[in-house]
């Protein structure tokens, strides 16, 4: 008989990006090795296992629902992602005494490194400060709680030593992002190409949704509009597209050469724009800090474009090498767009970069290769 689990998550269906992605793939493969529960804010998505919508962020409502889970589901492990459903199942299993089911947390990030590294480039530091203290006391709880953590990038246990020293390592687990499968085996469409009106030009996309409390995508929009100004006169060869944004967003004066087409509801359609672009951009400057592995980068390997980024695009992928897999540009916008234009100029010749990236892709980064080593931790991981 399999074990039963249930994933905690702030997963929301009406926002299938971020934060739903990780969880919502993670539990799609897992339930072929545990019978599986998926407890999130909106889980209409879940069609592959039972699934409980709180609703809200509320804390309250989550520690209820993985109460009444606990009474009707009984699990023999929760595996709670991200610091709110940690949170909430660390109470929850506390008050129901509940000495038969392990907790498993994931951390996504490590978010009061992410706060503490904005404050300086934020437009209310004082606000970002309190949510670094904040975070920095509620992980803490988390952390010296003693249980398993698997974490999504091979910063987190690093960082963790560093600003929680007496906690052992030991059962600190790496687990990066993946990729869905309808990108990486994704079959040539026959769809219209949906730059068809900026063509000629090689099309550089960038993917930023408008996320809740995360605004490293806001900066590497304005990043990317600034890489788009200085390449305005060579229009006919570079046009930018940001996917995820409205230009209504933007207060400032936009360049001729970049498009915002909004956020794409139709996982059908995110694969299609993704599929046309020529190149894919990680135009992340040094503060917009990112825990977990960027599932955009994942999705630009997968989708076979040259990915040019910084190094702070890369934040959990250490293993996808400049010249080897993608091109890494210094921060500078002056450089990133001498860069973007060489490449768009010369794109053949940087085929093999994208071929070695597709082919790490395939080898190590499917969810389902993915879910099998959390499988593996899960099963091993005993009752505390």
């Amino acid at each position: 008989m399999s074990k039963r689990l249930v994933i905690v998550s702030t997963l929301d269906s009406n926002q299938p990006f971020g934060a739903f992605t990780r969880p919502f793939y993670l539990g799609q493969y897992l339930a072929k090795y545990f019978d599986t529960c998926q407890i999130g804010i909106n889980c209409s998505a879940v069609n592959y296992a039972q699934s409980v919508s709180v609703g809200s962020r509320s804390l309250r409502l989550y520690v209820q629902a993985i109460q009444k889970c606990i009474e009707e589901f009984q699990p023999d492990i929760v595996y709670a992602q991200e610091t709110l459903p940690g949170l909430a199942a660390l109470i929850a299993l506390t008050l129901k005494r509940q000495k038969n089911c392990s907790l498993v947390l994931d951390f996504h990030t490590f978010s009061a490194f992410e706060y503490w590294s904005r404050l300086s480039s934020v437009a209310n530091p004082f606000k970002e400060f309190l949510q670094f203290i904040k975070t920095y006391i509620a992980q803490g709880v988390l952390i010296f709680s003693g249980n398993p953590i698997i974490a999504a990038g091979e910063s987190t246990p690093q960082l963790i030593s560093q600003w929680y020293p007496r906690r052992k390592s030991s059962n600190i687990h790496c687990v990066g992002n993946g990729v869905a499968e309808d990108l990486l085996y994704a079959q040539p469409s026959s769809n219209q190409d949906p730059y068809q009106a900026l063509r000629p030009a090689k099309i550089v996309v960038v993917v930023a949704p408008k996320t809740f409390q995360f605004p490293s995508n806001d900066m590497s929009v304005s990043m990317t509009i600034e890489v788009a100004k200085r390449l305005t006169r060579h229009y006919q060869k570079v046009q930018f597209v940001v996917i995820g944004r409205d230009s209504s967003d933007i207060a400032q004066q936009l360049p001729s050469n970049i498009t915002f087409i909004g956020f794409l509801p139709k996982r059908t359609d995110f694969v299609n724009y993704l599929n046309y672009a020529d190149i894919g951009l990680l135009p992340f400057p040094k503060q917009a800090v990112a825990g977990g592995a960027r599932n955009k980068a994942l999705d630009f390997f997968a989708t076979k474009k040259l990915v040019i980024s910084t190094p702070e695009g890369l934040r959990g992928l250490e293993e996808f090498q400049h010249q080897k897999h993608l091109i890494v540009t210094g921060y500078s916008p002056e450089e990133m767009a001498n860069t973007v234009l060489d490449a768009a100029s010369n794109l053949e010749q940087y085929q093999q970069l994208v071929n070695t990236a597709y082919l790490l892709i395939q080898e190590k980064y499917s969810w389902s290769a993915k879910a099998q080593v959390v499988a593996q931790i899960l099963t091993k991981t005993k009752v505390t």
